[in-house]
C-alpha cells in the first residue's frame, strides 16, 4: 500500500471515530455537521444533507447516517527525518548551536513580555518548563529560532518541519517583525501564510461541542482559538496599515471569541505552580486587555469594509452611524487604575492607541463624503461635528504619547505601534493644511511631537523611519524650509525658514536621498510669519486615507 492510500485510511479511521493510532495534528473535513432529525425524516433529509456536503471525507457520511462526522478530529503526524546533507547544511548555519543559558533566560523573558501578551501564539509553559529543565534543545528549533529571529528563515525553508500548527506559529513570529531586507519576508507574505494554514486546519470553524468525548483536549481548543485571533489581527492591522484587501472573512468563521483564559491556561506548571519568575506579575490583566483589542479589531474590520466599498455601494447613514454607536459603545482598560506594573500601563495605553486609530479611520472617510440618506440640508452640520470627532481623537492620541512618554513606557514599544501614530499625523497634517493660522501652528506642534516619538522608535524599527521621513517630505511642501525637530531641539524653538529652490516633481514617488530637501512652491506667510505653501501636491497624497500604506512596498525596496 503506498504512503498516501495509508494517509488516506488513517483520515478516515479518525473521521469514524476508529484511530489507529493516537491523533497529533488537526484535520478538518471541510463538510458541515448536521442536527439529528426524527426517524421519519432521517433517511431523506440526511441524504438531502449529503448532496449539500464537499471535502475530503464527506463520502463516509453514506455510511453514517445516524449521526454527523465531526468537522475536526486528530490524526497522527508522520515525521520525515533530515538526510545527513541537510543536518550538515543546518549545523554550519549554526540552527543546532543554541545560545547560553543566560542569554536564552534574557531572550524568553523578553519575549514573553514584549511579544506574548499581544500575540499569544505558542504553550508558554512547555517551553519555560523545557528551559528550566535544560532541555531547550528538545523544544521545536522553529519555533525557538522564531522566538530569538535568529536564522529561522533558514530553518523554516530546510528544516522538514510537517506539523502545520507549528509553521503557523512560526509563520506568526516571523511576520511579527517588519525587515526592510526583502520582500519575500514582510509581514504580509508571513501572515498569508499563517492565514492559509489555519483555514487547512480550519482554526476558523468551532470544533462543537460533539467533539467533546475525541480526544481534542480544553487546552488544544485555547491555544487555537488563540492562534485563529491572532492571525485575524494581524489580517486586520496590516489591512490598515499597507492598505491591502482583507484576507479573512469572518462570514466564513463560526470560532467562538476569545476569553481571557484563553490566554492563560499555559501560566500553570505541572505541579500547580506559576511560571512567574519569566511573565509579567498581573498576566490577568494582560489577559483582558488582549480580548478588548481582538474585540476593537473586529470593529476595524468592519470600518474597513464599509469605508473600502466599491463605487456604487456607497454606506447608508444607519450603516454609518450604526458602526459608530458600536465605537462609542467600545470596552476599554482604565488609563487610571493605580497599582498597575510598567508593562501592564504600557498595555493599557496601547489598547487605546489602537482604539484611536480605527476611530479616526472611521471618521476621515465621512469628514468629505457623506452617506446616502443624509439629506442636503443636514449635511454641513453633519460633516461638522465628524470633523470635531476627527480632531479629537487626533489629539486624544497625543495625550496618550504624552502619557507614554511621561511614564518612560515607550521602550515597551513593539513593531506595529508606529503604525498607529500615522491616522492621527494625517489629521493633524490635514489641519496644517486647511487650518487658520493659529490652528496650523498648534496642528504642527502636535505633528512635530508625533515626529519626535518616531525618532525615538526609529531608534529599534525600520518602519518609525520610513513614516518619519516620508511625514517630513510633506510637511515641507506646506511650510517650505521646515527643518523636522530631533529629540535635542524643542518643538517650541523650531524655526520655519524661508523656501529653497529645489527640483522636486509633483507626483513622483520619493527616493531617500530627497527627504532633507526644500521645494519651490507659490508660498504665502500668514500674520504670524510662517510661509506656508499652496502647491502641496506630496501633502494631498500622504493625507489620502490609504496613500501612505501604499508607499510602503516602495520603501520596502530601498
Amino acid at each position: 500500500m503506498v504512503d498516501e492510500e495509508r494517509n488516506g485510511l488513517e483520515i478516515a479511521s479518525a473521521a469514524l471515530g476508529q484511530p489507529e493510532s493516537a491523533g497529533e495534528i488537526p484535520f478538518y473535513t471541510g463538510i458541515e455537521s448536521h442536527s439529528p432529525v426524527n426517524e421519519s425524516k432521517r433517511r431523506w433529509g440526511l441524504m438531502l444533507k449529503i448532496g449539500e456536503q464537499t471535502g475530503p471525507t464527506s463520502a463516509l457520511n453514506i455510511c453514517s447516517l445516524d449521526h454527523s462526522l465531526p468537522k475536526h478530529f486528530l490524526i497522527p503526524l508522520h515525521r520525515n527525518h533530515l538526510s545527513d546533507e541537510d543536518k550538515d547544511f543546518l549545523r554550519r548555519k549554526g540552527v543546532f548551536t543554541l545560545p547560553g543559558k543566560s542569554a536564552c533566560d534574557s531572550m524568553i523573558e523578553a519575549y514573553l513580555v514584549h511579544v506574548h501578551p499581544i500575540l499569544p501564539v505558542i504553550e508558554a509553559d512547555v517551553l519555560v518548563n523545557q528551559h528550566q529543565a535544560g532541555q531547550l534543545q528538545s523544544y521545536n528549533l522553529l519555533l525557538l529560532w522564531s522566538l530569538f529571529f535568529v536564522a529561522v528563515n533558514c530553518l523554516y525553508n530546510n528544516g522538514n518541519e510537517r506539523n502545520k500548527v507549528v509553521l503557523l506559529q512560526s509563520s506568526l513570529l516571523m511576520g511579527f517583525w517588519h525587515s526592510d531586507k526583502d520582500e519575500h519576508v514582510q509581514p504580509w507574505y508571513w501572515s498569508g501564510i499563517a492565514i492559509s494554514l489555519g483555514q487547512i486546519l480550519g482554526l476558523h470553524r468551532d470544533p462543537g461541542v460533539a467533539n467533546h468525548d475525541l480526544s481534542i483536549t480544553d487546552r488544544q481548543r485555547s491555544l487555537w482559538c488563540r492562534l485563529w485571533w491572532s492571525c485575524f489581527f494581524r489580517d486586520r492591522w496590516l489591512g490598515l496599515t499597507l492598505g491591502r484587501p482583507l484576507r479573512i472573512n469572518l462570514d466564513d468563521c463560526d470560532i467562538r471569541m476569545p476569553r481571557a483564559g484563553d490566554l492563560l491556561f499555559d501560566t500553570l506548571k505541572s505541579d500547580g505552580s506559576t511560571i512567574a519568575s519569566y511573565l509579567p506579575s498581573d498576566i490577568n490583566r494582560l489577559a483582558e486587555y488582549w480580548v478588548m483589542l481582538i474585540e476593537l479589531t473586529c470593529l476595524l474590520g468592519n470600518t474597513l469594509t464599509l469605508n473600502r466599498r466599491p463605487a456604487g455601494h456607497k454606506a447608508s447613514l444607519d450603516e454609518v452611524e450604526g458602526l459608530e454607536r458600536r465605537l462609542l459603545q467600545s470596552g476599554l482598560p482604565d488609563q487610571y487604575e493605580v497599582g498597575l506594573t510598567r508593562v501592564a500601563r504600557f498595555y493599557s495605553h496601547h489598547v487605546h492607541l489602537h482604539y484611536q486609530a480605527i476611530v479616526l479611520t472611521f471618521y476621515r472617510r465621512w469628514e468629505t463624503e457623506a452617506p446616502d440618506g443624509l439629506t442636503p440640508t443636514a449635511k454641513d452640520d453633519w460633516q461638522h461635528r465628524i470633523r470635531l470627532r476627527t480632531d479629537a481623537a487626533a489629539s486624544r492620541t497625543n495625550e496618550i504619547l504624552d502619557m507614554l512618554v511621561q511614564e518612560k513606557l515607550l521602550g515597551f514599544a513593539g513593531p506595529m505601534t508606529p503604525p498607529l501614530l500615522v491616522p492621527a499625523m494625517q489629521a493633524h497634517l490635514l489641519r496644517c493644511k486647511f487650518g487658520d493660522s493659529i490652528s496650523k501652528r498648534i496642528r504642527l506642534n502636535k505633528l512635530e511631537m508625533c515626529m519626535l516619538v518616531l525618532e525615538e522608535f526609529q531608534k529599534t524599527y525600520t518602519v518609525a523611519s520610513i513614516y518619519r521621513g516620508i511625514f517630513t517630505k510633506a510637511i515641507q511642501q506646506i511650510f517650505p524650509g521646515y527643518s523636522v525637530p530631533t529629540i535635542g531641539i524643542s518643538p517650541a524653538a523650531t524655526v520655519i525658514p524661508a523656501p529653497a529652490v529645489d527640483s522636486y516633481t509633483p507626483g513622483v514617488i520619493l527616493k531617500r536621498g530627497d527627504l532633507g530637501a526644500n521645494h519651490s512652491t507659490n508660498d504665502q506667510s500668514d500674520e504670524f510669519g510662517v510661509t506656508v505653501a499652496t502647491e502641496p501636491d506630496l501633502a494631498n497624497f500622504v493625507m489620502d486615507e490609504a496613500s501612505i500604506f501604499d508607499l510602503w512596498q516602495t520603501w520596502n525596496q530601498i
